[in-house]
C-alpha cells in the first residue's frame, strides 16, 4: 500500500503517523484550518509557551504536514494540502482496498 503515494515516502508516511500521535499537534493543525498562522497567534490560542509550540512545529513541519513563509521578522505557517491530498488518496485506497473479498484455499 505505502507504494501508493507517489510523492511520499515510506520513511516520510512513518513520520506523518508518528507527528499526527500528539494531541498538541491536532491542535495546531486545526488551527491552520482556516488558514497561515504564526506562533505568536498559535500561543495566544492554546496558552502554551512559545518555545514549546515551535518544538511542535517544528515535527510537524519535519513530517511535511506544514510549510512556512517568512514575512519580514514573522513566520506563518499553513498546512501542505499536496501532502494531506496524498494521504487522503492513500487512505481511500486502503479502505477500498480493504473491501476485497478472498477466499482461503
Amino acid at each position: 500500500m505505502l507504494e501508493q503515494l507517489k510523492k511520499i515516502n515510506s520513511e516520510q508516511f512513518v513520520g506523518i503517523m508518528e507527528s499526527l500521535s500528539d494531541p498538541i499537534r491536532i491542535n495546531i493543525l486545526e488551527l491552520m484550518m482556516n488558514g497561515e498562522i504564526c506562533v505568536c497567534d498559535i500561543v495566544k490560542v492554546t496558552g502554551l509557551a512559545q518555545s514549546k509550540i515551535s518544538y511542535h512545529i517544528k515535527i510537524l513541519k519535519d513530517s511535511g504536514l506544514i510549510s512556512d513563509r517568512q514575512e519580514g521578522r514573522w513566520v506563518y505557517y499553513k498546512l501542505d494540502l499536496e501532502v494531506l491530498s496524498d494521504i487522503q488518496n492513500w487512505l481511500g485506497n486502503l479502505i477500498q482496498s480493504s473491501k476485497n473479498k478472498r477466499n482461503c484455499k
